[in-house]
């Protein structure tokens, strides 16, 4: 797995921008930048929905006032998901990120087989990273939400 101090592995994405298809790289999102990403099993889920991405909304204002430049919230879904769950949630503040095969959370060592349920997934987390360098780490247990949130982040910083 990924510790604090690795360099982030290289990926390409996919997200809408006003529509657009994009395909950004880890190089394109993360270099020479100070970023806070957060991941999650899936979009429109539970959790996800009701406190995961509702609390980096609520929070991305002050979690920018510390300088951050981007919050980041990854999914092992498709671009078109992702846009339509940030609209939905109104994280227009939030890059809304997907991760369609899960290569770059699988590259991590940050992916999990949930079966019949979704297939290969992210596992809950958040991270600090500054220049494509992880500088803070935080991997949730299965089934639960304790140290991944907008909170234990913007403590952090």
């Amino acid at each position: 797995m990924i510790k604090v101090g690795d360099k982030l592995p290289e990926a390409k994405f996919s997200m809408l921008d006003d529509g657009d298809m994009k395909n950004p790289t880890t190089k394109d999102l993360f270099a020479g930048k100070k970023v806070v990403l957060f991941a999650v099993p899936g979009a429109f889920t539970p959790t996800c929905s009701q406190a995961h991405l509702p609390g980096y909304v609520a929070l991305a204002d002050k979690i920018k006032a510390k300088g951050v430049e981007e919050i980041i919230c990854l999914s092992v879904n498709d671009a078109f998901v992702m846009d339509a769950w940030g609209k939905a949630s109104n994280a227009e503040h939030i890059i809304m990120l997907a991760d369609g095969n899960g290569a770059f959370c699988k590259a991590m060592g940050l992916d999990m087989d949930t079966d019949s349920f979704g297939g290969v997934r992210s596992q809950r987390f958040s991270m600090l990273i500054e220049d494509a360098t992880v500088k803070a780490l935080n991997v949730e247990d299965a089934g639960r939400f304790e140290v991944s949130d907008a909170e234990t982040m913007l403590a952090m910083l």
